[in-house]
């Protein structure tokens, strides 16, 4: 089955469209860190200007005023950490300049999802015409390691604008994992775990697709999370699409009877699953035991500095690590961690008030909207790499993701 023709129709449409399908263009100048906040701000004045001039009467779904307000509330955690450390105006401009090109994002794409009209067919297309340039890619990456070609080509001088770190600005073409050797890639993402985490989204917008884009969406995503070779994004990718599902179907009387017999036979075999989880658990964990180590004790040291030093506010800024975890930040590759100390538990409460009131706002919507089912499955996706990653610093490339989240929130009759 052919698929219809998507182009952009408005302002909004063409911006997300040219974004989304240029990721490869934006990431080889070193521009994709830059792009998603630049973006988002300039969507965000448009909105305002079509709300001034009477364009626009869309209202804004409680649950996007709840992401505002939390929102704002990190930037008061943000505000609190650096003046009880006293870490100067400098460093306060420079948290806040951060702020907005992270945690505003997480406020200020849902609701341009919500109030512009964006379709979801649009952003589903763009995510598998992405799909179709990697798949045209694979070649040179898997070729640049069988050649030994250098792994980093350079990295952009974009870096000059700031950003977290040299990764967010490198053209990397592979790397080499310290722990086993292996290669892994990361495509057009800092890091392959990041990899993984884009391509469970897109893997998600290619199961709305239908046709030849439907299948080089898929084939990308399934390519990109085995070749990053990252554990979370193998579980992400069988739990969320069943899940949703599941959560998307409370309404049906058969899937009630269905869980009572599924119940009732895993009662009767407790001790079987229970072992199997145990040994799955053990071989998640030892597939990269140092990478689950390192992860585990930057957690440790985040809980207790928070707990013993800064239990509200937080430090205020990140701080890398001693040698035991390869001076890497203090609770990165968490964000309940990260938060914890960097905003204290005022923070931690701006991530999971919103997070919480969103999955039981779209798992309502879920049961009659088809976008409320993908923005539920988004919220699944972020709510589980959470427990994997910074979502403040990868916003800039989930943000497609948080559109969809916003688009399931509209207010209206039929979406």
């Amino acid at each position: 089955m052919s698929s219809p023709a998507i182009k952009p129709e408005n302002f909004a449409e063409s911006c997300v469209w040219y974004a989304i399908i240029g990721t490869y263009g934006f990431y080889i100048i070193g521009g994709l860190y830059i792009l998603a906040p630049v973006l988002a701000w300039i969507l965000l004045l448009h909105l305002f200007s079509q709300y001034y001039l009477n364009q626009n009467q869309q209202a804004i779904p409680l649950t996007v005023w709840v992401w505002i307000s939390a929102m704002l509330v990190m930037e008061v955690a943000l505000l609190g950490g650096h003046l009880q450390a006293d870490l100067g105006l400098g460093k306060l401009i420079k948290s806040t300049i951060g702020w907005a090109k992270g945690w505003a994002l997480l406020a200020i794409f849902p609701l341009l999802g919500a109030c512009l009209d964006i379709r979801p067919a649009l952003i589903y297309r763009a995510a598998c015409m992405v799909g179709k340039q990697t798949l045209w890619l694979l070649p040179v990456f898997i070729l640049a390691y069988i050649l030994h070609l250098p792994e980093t080509l350079y990295i952009s001088p974009l870096k000059a604008v700031g950003g977290p770190g040299p990764e967010f600005f490198a053209v990397v073409l592979y790397e080499i994992d310290p722990g086993n050797g292996s290669p892994r890639w990361r495509f057009f993402t800092p890091w392959a775990p990041a990899a993984g985490f884009v391509a469970n989204i897109y893997f998600i917008f290619a199961l709305q697709e239908t046709g030849r884009w439907r299948v080089y969406g898929i084939l990308a995503c399934l390519a990109i999370i085995l070749m990053s070779k990252s554990r979370l994004a193998l579980v992400a990718m069988l739990f969320v699409p069943i899940s949703t599902w599941g959560m998307s179907s409370l309404l049906r009387p058969w899937l009630w009877f269905a869980g009572a017999f599924v119940a009732t036979l895993a009662g009767i075999t407790a001790n079987r699953i229970i072992n199997f989880a145990e040994t799955a658990i053990a071989t998640f964990k030892g597939a990269r035991a140092d990478s689950t180590r390192v992860r585990a004790m930057l957690g440790e040291i985040a809980l207790h500095r928070w707990r013993s030093e800064t239990p509200l506010w937080g430090h205020g800024i990140v701080e890398s690590g001693p040698h035991l975890v390869e001076f890497m930040p203090i609770g990165s590759h968490h964000s309940w961690y990260g938060l914890l100390f960097v905003k204290g538990i005022v923070g931690f409460l701006a991530l999971l008030v919103p997070m919480l009131w969103t999955f039981v706002s779209l798992l309502y919507y879920a049961q009659k909207r088809p976008t409320a089912r993908v923005g539920l499955a988004m919220t699944l996706i972020l709510f589980l790499y959470t427990f994997g990653e910074n979502l403040e610093i990868l916003a800039y490339l989930f943000w497609p993701a948080l559109l969809l989240i916003g688009r399931g929130l509209r207010i209206e009759s039929n979406t």
